[in-house]
């Protein structure tokens, strides 16, 4: 028996048996689905934010009282223990980094936004150096940012985002208007081009006021952060953070040999540390699935043996007719694989569809890698070859007289 043959057989077998087959195919399609489903979010997800972060300049780099990666209790609390960083911490920078091309401070808490009877909640609330705009890449779409003077007076001045004009200003020309956040009343002088969305989180809901203002109405007892940008990415990126460095390890009397008492990071240690979750989740997530398509191989594998003793007398007549062990055994190998592939067929698409639904729904972020279908099909087609071995070696090894003998 050619393998074309044994194919075409073992096609119309599933076909007369079309709910059995589908019944048996869902173990299989159920875990394909959640290997694509979870390859697919989880690489559009890394793809957006490294897309996202180096927009910002892979030569951008920040100072902070806390590190990127708290994974314990205990290191929080150790963090906690740190001095906070003030403006005149931001001063030195700006005065002694001379690597660093570009230098800002930003604190951030969320409150509410009021205008014309509108309201908003949870919206972030940023404060900046005047030259923030420039380190996020930000491009003020409506008049302009605030200028030096006015963080120096603490001017009650504001640049927005759009969530702000669509759902709290409403209609008309937003510029020289004014909002109130938490209560104090700020003029709008510009409007921060659309950012979107990031893992379906808006980025277009804040207003940004000059940091010394933001210090006046919240106090000045929670640390800032402070930004460096490099000449670019290499040497100048090292020369710029390890000169910033050892500024702030002067200011707060680090002893030498000891460890920072703040944290300096970098985008590359942002995507990095994004990663390194995701891929935590990754390995989570592929141990459910495996789960589930060790279900579907037994149940493929349960089938297969039914199949076996339902058709024992055909294979009877096959044998008598001089077909051999190979023969009936790639026949039943086919038949179990064929059933498996379909299942990871469906299951691809299955999972593809539901990723693209939740992006539609929520916004997360995905993007399909070819690897993870073909990956998807050649898992499900070995572990129903896998677990078709027992049914097909049974199905071979039967007695030709015996089984013409049976009544099934």
């Amino acid at each position: 028996m050619g393998f074309r043959e044994a194919l075409k057989i073992a096609l119309q077998s599933l076909w007369a048996n079309k709910m059995r087959s589908i019944l048996t195919l869902i173990g299989m399609v159920i875990g394909v689905a959640s290997v694509i489903m979870i390859v697919t979010m989880i690489n559009g997800a890394n793809k957006y934010v490294a897309t996202k972060v180096y927009g910002y300049g892979a030569d951008v780099f920040t100072a902070s009282k806390f590190s990127q990666g708290i994974t314990t209790a205990e290191q929080y609390l150790n963090e906690q223990k740190r001095k906070n960083f003030n403006m005149g911490d931001y001063e030195a920078v700006v005065q002694e980094c001379t690597e660093c091309t570009l230098t800002g401070a930003e604190i951030s808490t969320t409150g509410n936004v009021v205008s014309n009877h509108q309201s908003a909640t949870k919206v972030n609330i940023d404060g900046w150096s005047y030259n923030m705009p420039a380190m996020y890449n930000y491009n003020i779409a409506l008049g302009r940012s605030f200028t030096p003077t006015e963080q120096q007076h603490n001017s009650h001045v504001a640049v927005i985002g759009y969530d702000i004009v669509d759902n709290v200003m409403g209609k008309g020309d937003p510029l020289g208007k004014e909002i109130r956040v938490d209560g104090v009343p700020y003029t709008v002088i510009g409007v921060v081009e659309r950012q979107g969305e990031t893992l379906g989180q808006s980025q277009d809901n804040f207003v940004s006021i000059p940091i010394t203002t933001y210090q006046a109405v919240y106090g000045a007892h929670d640390s800032i952060t402070i930004y460096g940008k490099a000449g670019g990415i290499g040497d100048p990126l090292e020369r710029a953070s390890d000169q910033m460095r050892a500024i702030l390890r002067a200011r707060r009397h680090d002893a030498p040999g000891k460890p920072d008492s703040f944290s300096i990071d970098t985008n590359e240690s942002f995507v990095g540390l994004f990663k390194s979750f995701s891929q935590s989740f990754f390995g989570v997530a592929i141990g459910i699935s495996t789960i589930s398509l060790v279900i579907g191989g037994i149940v493929i594998m349960n089938i297969m043996l039914v199949s076996v003793t339902e058709r024992t007398r055909e294979i009877g007549i096959r044998k008598a007719l001089g077909a051999r062990r190979n023969d009936v055994m790639l026949q039943f190998l086919i038949e179990s694989a064929a059933m498996a592939l379909a299942g990871g067929v469906i299951g691809v698409i299955g999972g593809i569809a539901v990723a693209k639904i939740i992006t539609l729904i929520i916004g997360f972020p995905t993007t399909i890698a070819l690897w993870s279908v073909f990956v998807g099909l050649l898992l499900a087609t070995s572990v129903g070859i896998f677990f078709g071995v027992y049914p097909a070696r049974k199905a071979a090894m039967l007695d030709p007289i015996v089984a013409l003998r049976s009544e099934l």
